[in-house]
């Protein structure tokens, strides 16, 4: 809708942040610090103080609605999630800090339903992707080019992904639904483009795309996961810049199958991708090819 306003601010600025809810309808916090590394106060101060933030300037400003970006890695347990809903609980530990920040944000949310009549949501879309992406493919095609794009597992592990366009179709519909009595409220949905595909044939596809040779280098995913636990240590007590290669969390996503149940979010609010997987590559493809940097 053309009323949707999009506002930037630094969601550890409380008074920024309520500002921004100011006469608003409805909120969509779409706001995160991502990633597999960094320091766990930027993600806790970001992620969780952030989001309350958010909540508290709705309740501020009687915002009526709030729909919260999540991810299905709040309950990503390292091991294979084929078709699983949102009964699946949290787990009892993570391997890093981003979901485990994301979960308590989530839980924040949910907890704040119903508070002072401000209606809450909890989306999970997993893997958004598509034209101007400005994370997952570009470093797919960074770590291809410099030749460390490595196969994790034994490359048949399927996972579910959404297309941007089906990721702001289910913010929508979600936001649309959510009223007083509607069993929306208050509840965690996945969001997917319905069809997992095999994460190594996907990223193949795309590098095949552009010119770039498919990942055939491998490692087995219990090799990955202690080289990962070597590099976290190492970042950790050297104190080195950037981020380590692999960790554990990101072997565990490479290697398993992860992929959800969406059956909820048709049954409350009629979520459907608008874009199918086919057309989404097309355009995908169609973007990347015009840009040569990929």
């Amino acid at each position: 809708p053309e009323s949707i306003v999009p506002i930037r601010a630094d969601l550890r600025d409380s008074r920024a942040v309520a500002e921004a809810c100011r006469g608003q309808d409805a909120v969509f916090h779409a706001g995160a610090l991502t990633g597999i590394w960094g320091k766990k106060k930027d993600f806790y101060q970001i992620n969780v103080a952030g989001t309350r933030h958010v909540i508290d300037g709705c309740l501020e400003h009687g915002v009526r609605k709030l729909v919260f970006t999540s991810s299905p890695s709040v309950i990503f347990n390292q091991s294979d999630m084929e078709q699983v809903d949102e009964t699946v609980p949290y787990p009892s530990y993570y391997l890093s800090d981003y979901p485990e920040t994301k979960a308590l944000a989530e839980q924040a949310v949910l907890a704040a339903n119903g508070r002072q009549g401000l209606l809450t949501v909890t989306l999970r879309p997993h893997l958004i992707w598509g034209p101007g992406d400005p994370h997952l493919v570009p470093r797919i095609l960074d770590r291809a080019r410099k030749g460390q794009l490595v196969r994790v597992g034994e490359g048949v592990n399927r996972v579910d992904i959404i297309y941007i366009d089906n990721a702001v179709e289910g913010h929508i519909r979600a936001w649309q639904a959510l009223e007083e009595g509607s069993p929306v409220a208050g509840r965690c949905y996945f969001l997917s483009d319905g069809e997992p595909v095999v994460l190594w044939d996907w990223i193949n596809r795309i590098l095949g795309s552009m010119g770039i040779p498919p990942a055939t280098r491998s490692i087995s995913y219990g090799t990955a996961r202690r080289l990962g636990w070597i590099l976290e240590w190492g970042y950790r007590i050297f104190g080195l810049p950037g981020e380590p290669r692999m960790t554990r969390f990101l072997a565990a996503q490479l290697a398993t199958s992860h992929h959800f149940d969406i059956n909820r979010a048709r049954k409350d609010f009629n979520y459907e991708a608008v874009i199918s997987p086919e057309e989404g590559m097309k355009r995908l493809l169609k973007s990347l090819q015009a840009r040569p940097e990929g």
